[in-house]
């Protein structure tokens, strides 16, 4: 694994890549106040093993990569996409396959609206399509209120264990296990699960950033205004919608809503998986996915 601090824009962002561009690069996008590590390495190894480079990043004001106060220095999740451009950059990568978790999902839609010549294809994992008010369902799910769209709210329980984390932990032990109880929640009732396995990730992200207190800066961000889903339509990047029947973030069907949006998509949904990557799934998804390069690398002929 090659690690680089590279400059974009005025922060520095930490990344790394592993493997060779034999068959293609792929730009991992994690979720809203996550880092790289995020990204298990079951499954960026899995991609490896099919002869494609990955290159992973800390967003801004996570893991390695420099924080800030927003107050003083605030963005917009459109900022957020730009960064992840910033990266493709500072790798002189001029198209990858971008995969893109939650708020991942949301950046990956914005840059096939306003990059489409950066990417070979998308993969939105767990998202929600940019004409979706997720944050206007969050207080709508919290107070109880009925959505606006026909669309299902996030599950209630969830977005109070999430708020949870602007309560410090006493110790790193305290903090491992209240992770493993959001993931647990998040893997949705009867999903695939691997306590062990998610707290020695958990473990691995703490570690790498230095700190057990969670950053979350990224609920501040100005969302992507919903008129620009009207413009999913004229997106022609090959996209993969992944839908987790278990989401209890994103329930279906918004997986089946985003790839209906979306000009050049299909969806893929699959049984045992909520809002995350647990273990067990992980040999399906690198499959899925890396079935999704190949052809997309066959419709481009190879460029």
């Amino acid at each position: 694994m090659e690690e680089r601090c590279v400059p974009v824009h005025d922060r520095t962002l930490w990344s790394a890549a592993c493997g060779e561009d034999q068959a293609g690069t792929v730009l991992l996008i994690a979720g809203a106040n996550a880092s790289g590590y995020m990204w298990p390495d079951a499954f960026v190894d899995g991609l490896v093993e099919r002869g494609l480079r990955v290159i992973r990043y800390d967003h801004r004001d996570t893991g390695r990569s420099t924080c800030q106060a927003f107050e003083a220095s605030p963005y917009t999740l459109e900022d957020l996409a730009s960064d992840a451009i910033g990266i493709l950059d500072a790798w002189a990568v001029a198209r990858a396959h971008v995969v893109g978790l939650s708020v991942g999902a949301t950046l990956g839609q914005v840059m096939a609206l306003d990059h489409p010549d950066r990417l070979h294809s998308l993969v939105l994992m767990c998202g929600a399509a940019l004409d979706v008010d997720f944050v206007g369902n969050i207080v709508r799910a919290l107070s109880g209120e009925q959505a606006q769209d026909g669309l299902p709210l996030p599950d209630k329980a969830v977005l109070e264990a999430l708020a949870d984390r602007a309560t410090p932990s006493a110790s790193l032990e305290e903090e491992l296990d209240r992770r493993v109880k959001e993931w647990r929640l998040l893997a949705g009732e009867g999903g695939a699960f691997d306590a062990a396995d998610f707290r020695s990730r958990e473990a691995r992200c703490i570690a790498h950033a230095g700190t057990w207190v969670q950053p979350g800066n990224h609920a501040m961000a100005t969302p992507v205004p919903l008129a620009r889903g009207e413009a999913l339509r004229l997106a022609r990047v090959p996209t993969l919608v992944i839908q987790g029947m278990l989401d209890p973030l994103n329930p279906p069907p918004h997986g089946r809503h985003l790839a209906e949006r979306m000009g050049n998509a299909r969806l893929l949904e699959v049984a045992e998986m909520g809002h995350c990557l647990p273990a067990a799934l992980l040999p399906r998804l690198v499959e899925e996915v890396a079935a999704h390069v190949a052809r997309s690398q066959d419709q481009d002929g190879g460029a």
